[in-house]
């Protein structure tokens, strides 16, 4: 699927900008302002999670019922709670009722989800992602299942739909490579800005060992934290280094000291930190920059373009979840894509 951004004729391309949404993030009547205000503004993409809250089909199939041109996405959703064959029928019945606008995000997820909410072995991840990839591929094309059982392999019952991009979330070195061979789009999540482009050459690498002549587009998905106030945004920027580092289990920092951030994120775990605030340790304020792109609109918008000059090429602002709606609709009119002329 190409994504078709928004523009004039007379002003130019707009650039490539979408708006992503946490699953913490559970007021579904603030989910369809968003959605309907990021698409007035010209957003190309608005994408939701799915993790221990809503059914995100569902609450997809209401936002594309309250939209009629942006891009619809789920960013991401893990591949332990449903089948591929589960999957590939929420994504066709997505892309159907958004005629056409959908693009679906896969992840490996986290034992905390495989085991602590769907009760299954958080085996092999990485294997696990890429062979869901393989089939989901497979029933949107049309084409019968490859079962493990020996069983003979099913289509769906629906018109195959092919040209719905999949897209993987992946961070370490072996699952990059993976995004690289099999996805139509890499979308990180919550890694710094200076380590795109490290991370980039490994889905190169993927692409060439698959033989592939294209590669997946680069949208990472950064957190934002953009206010008039700066100590609204300070905080808000600190609370999401604070909390992922803190309260989502180990890949993320094991990332960033894969980056050589490991004293930074030493320093935000010993601050213990809770609540919001801007007292953030002197050592772990690299991590406000590398992480976020935080400050006043004019700050956050040349935050955008170091990721763009890092090598994102489709990247996605994700909006802080259980903020105020003036805050979060500051966020996206701050941030709106821009007219560029050819």
């Amino acid at each position: 699927m190409t994504w078709v951004t928004l523009a004039s004729a007379d002003v130019g391309t707009v650039t490539a900008l979408g708006v992503g949404l946490t699953p913490m993030e559970t007021r579904r009547e603030v989910v369809l302002h968003l959605a309907r205000r990021a698409e007035e503004l010209g957003y190309g993409t608005f994408s939701v999670a799915e993790a221990w809250g809503w059914d995100v089909g569902v609450l997809l199939a209401e936002v594309a019922g309250v939209t009629e041109r942006i891009g619809l996405g789920i960013g991401v959703m893990n591949t332990w709670g449903r089948s591929a064959g589960t999957i590939a029928m929420l994504a066709a019945s997505l892309d159907a009722v958004s005629g056409g606008r959908f693009r679906l995000g896969l992840g490996a997820g986290s034992p905390a989800l495989a085991e602590g909410l769907h009760d299954v072995p958080f085996d092999r991840p990485v294997e696990h992602l890429a062979a869901v990839t393989v089939q989901v591929r497979r029933l949107l094309r049309g084409e019968r299942l490859e079962p493990t059982t020996g069983a003979r392999g099913l289509r769906l019952g629906v018109p195959p739909c092919p040209d719905v991009a999949l897209h993987l979330a992946a961070l370490g070195p072996r699952s990059v490579r993976r995004a690289g061979e099999l996805a139509d789009g890499w979308d990180p999540f919550f890694v710094p800005v200076s380590g795109l482009g490290r991370l980039a050459d490994g889905v190169r690498e993927g692409a060439a060992h698959a033989g592939r002549d294209d590669r997946p587009v680069v949208c990472p998905a950064v957190p934002a934290a953009v206010a008039d106030d700066p100590a609204v945004s300070r905080a808000t920027a600190w609370w999401w280094v604070a909390f992922y580092l803190t309260a989502m289990g180990p890949l993320y920092p094991r990332t960033l000291r894969a980056h050589g951030l490991g004293a930074a994120v030493d320093e935000v775990v010993a601050a213990r930190p809770t609540g919001r605030t801007t007292d953030v340790p002197e050592g772990a304020e690299v991590l406000l920059d590398e992480l976020t792109i935080h400050g006043d609109a004019t700050q956050g918008r040349a935050a955008l373009e170091r990721w763009r000059a890092a090598g994102a090429e489709e990247p996605a602002i994700v909006l802080p979840p259980g903020r105020p709606v003036d805050e979060l609709d500051h966020i996206l009119e701050a941030l709106a894509p821009q007219p560029r002329n050819n």
